[in-house]
Order: structure tokens, then C-alpha cells, then sequence
């Protein structure tokens, strides 16, 4: 597989909801990949993810394909936690184990 470059310019295209007249957000496109990545996993709901795919050049990336992408060690933007998950701390973590 070759490298994948996040400064290349993307594209993400939403899920087809059929009950739902608008999927929850438009055809968007990104600048680098790197920020597209960062908006589909950071700020689209769970449901407008699950179904959209990111395009990059030639290459298409579904859901769990953005999320690898997310999860690299290459990824070269700061992660966040997304707005609708509650941060973790590792001492109530470890309270909850025991």
C-alpha cells in the first residue's frame, strides 16, 4: 500500500439516509486531509459518519478507514475529544476497577 499523505486535498461525501430527507451534514471539501479526517471523527455526529466516506485522490475511505486514518501515528493534527463523549480520567478509571 502506498503512503498515504495527509496534505492532500479531500473530499466527504455524506450517507445516504433514506427515511431522512438531509443527511446530517453536505458534500464537504477539505484542504488537506488531515482536516478532514479531524471534522469527520471530532465533529459529525455518530449516525452522519457511519455511511459517509472520505475521498482522497483515487482512494476511498469508509467509516472504520477514517478512523484508522484518525488513530495513526502519523496523523499530524492535535486529536481532541469529541463534544458529545465525556473525557476519561484514568484515576476514576481505576476507582471504577476496583
Amino acid at each position: 500500500m502506498a503512503a498515504f499523505s495527509y496534505n492532500t486535498a479531500a473530499e466527504l461525501f455524506p450517507a445516504a439516509i433514506r427515511k431522512k430527507k438531509r443527511a446530517g451534514f453536505a458534500y464537504r471539501r477539505f484542504d488537506t486531509a488531515a482536516a478532514a479526517v479531524q471534522f469527520a471523527i471530532e465533529e459529525l455526529p455518530a449516525d452522519s459518519l457511519n455511511g459517509a466516506y472520505l475521498q482522497v485522490d483515487e482512494a476511498r475511505f469508509d467509516q472504520s478507514g477514517i478512523r484508522s486514518l484518525y488513530e495513526s501515528q502519523d496523523f499530524p493534527l492535535e486529536r481532541r475529544v469529541r463534544a458529545d463523549e465525556p473525557e476519561t480520567d484514568d484515576a476514576d478509571a481505576d476507582a471504577d476497577a476496583a
